[in-house]
């Protein structure tokens, strides 16, 4: 609702261009802004008028005008005089207060709000003081979710999930661009992080419920001030990105998991091929055969047990001892020895990374 004041302000503006005198009233009759001292006599006529079928309407020397707000009639406007001339200033003067009220929501409303304040497009100051006239509290733990389909996000899948948390008016849900979901949840105290990972289930449960499938959901740390809300929003877009990477199989992924897969995705890409050939002497890791990479995986899995290898992959301790061997040959690198295989699981990584950057064109 705009205020008063800026309603006198605005009327007083245009009298001034058009000599005409002008009032506001709300849809009961309450005078909220006038040019004139007669105004309060004319409240049975605008109440009548507000309920009939008009748009406007000729009464007792005045034409009277509806003000509506996304199709709901929010004020009646009334100007002095019949003419065609008055007519015109009051459809012009209906124009500026209704534009009046799209400039006022597009300041102030939550969802914009929310939607700067995550893409960082706010002063500091303005952030709390934009957060007080919202009534949104500034000191409570807050997360940030990043909810991803795999198809181009349609409106089923952002009013399920606005469906979803619509009993907790402290929670946003949002949405920054045509393919992702946002979901600004607050925390209680205490909540640990197998509250978020219960939070990101629910969602998917409730889009997978009306035929979304493929969903991902990634989130950011817990923040305890409403400045830090877009360093969540961050950390959740990247880990939707490294999770894409290195985590395609999980449909969660926790910025606080990410691990050295975190590290790896801030290296530049030539440092990146600079380490590969250093490692494998010019030679692609991802060329190894099929049987010898699994073999890898599964002793990576198996904290380097050699003994759980064989066992999982049905194979004699010996063969085992004996594709590592062969490994060490080709590479150098004994997956045996700790240091050794870390090098080795960097190496992996690195390579998907920089195939994953090369997909999209880096």
């Amino acid at each position: 609702m705009i205020s008063n004041q800026i309603l006198q302000n605005t009327i007083d503006g245009l009298k001034s261009i058009t000599r005409t005198e002008l009032c506001v009233c709300d849809i009961e009759g309450k005078v909220l802004a006038t040019t004139f001292a007669e105004a309060d006599t004319y409240g049975l006529q605008v109440s009548t008028f507000a309920s009939s079928l008009a748009d406007s309407q000729a009464i007792g020397g005045f034409q009277f005008f509806k003000i509506f707000d996304e199709h709901q009639l929010e004020y009646v406007l009334m100007v002095e005089g019949t003419t065609d001339d008055t007519y015109m200033v009051g459809r012009m003067a209906s124009f500026q207060v209704e534009n009046l009220l799209i400039a006022y929501k597009e300041r102030f409303d939550k969802d914009n709000f929310i939607k700067n304040l995550l893409l960082d497009n706010l002063l500091l100051v303005d952030i709390y003081n934009r957060a007080k006239k919202l009534h949104i509290e500034t000191t409570v733990r807050r997360v940030v979710y990043i909810i991803e389909t795999k198809n181009e996000r349609d409106v089923s899948s952002l009013e399920a999930v606005k469906a979803l948390f619509a009993s907790r008016n402290k929670d946003f849900v949002t949405a920054v661009d045509e393919r992702d979901i946002i979901l600004v949840k607050e925390m209680k105290e205490g909540s640990a992080y197998e509250d978020l990972d219960r939070v990101a289930r629910s969602v998917i449960d409730e889009l997978n419920s009306i035929g979304i499938l493929n969903v991902t959901v990634a989130y950011g740390t817990i923040v305890n001030e409403i400045k830090e809300v877009s360093k969540s929003y961050k950390e959740a877009k990247m880990a939707l990105d490294v999770g894409k990477i290195f985590y395609a199989a999980e449909n969660i992924v926790a910025y606080s998991r990410l691990g050295i897969g975190r590290l790896i995705y801030q290296l530049p890409i030539p440092l990146c091929k600079m380490f590969i050939k250093e490692i494998f002497d010019g030679k692609n890791p991802e060329d190894l055969d099929e049987e010898t990479l699994t073999t890898i995986n599964k002793f990576f899995e198996n904290s380097l047990n050699v003994s759980e290898t064989s066992r999982q992959l049905f194979i004699h301790r010996n063969t085992l001892v004996y594709r590592l061997d062969k490994l060490q040959k080709s590479t150098g690198l004994d997956l045996r020895m700790f240091e050794d295989a870390i090098t080795f699981k960097i190496a992996l990584m690195v390579v998907k990374y920089m195939s994953y950057m090369d997909k999209l064109g880096y």
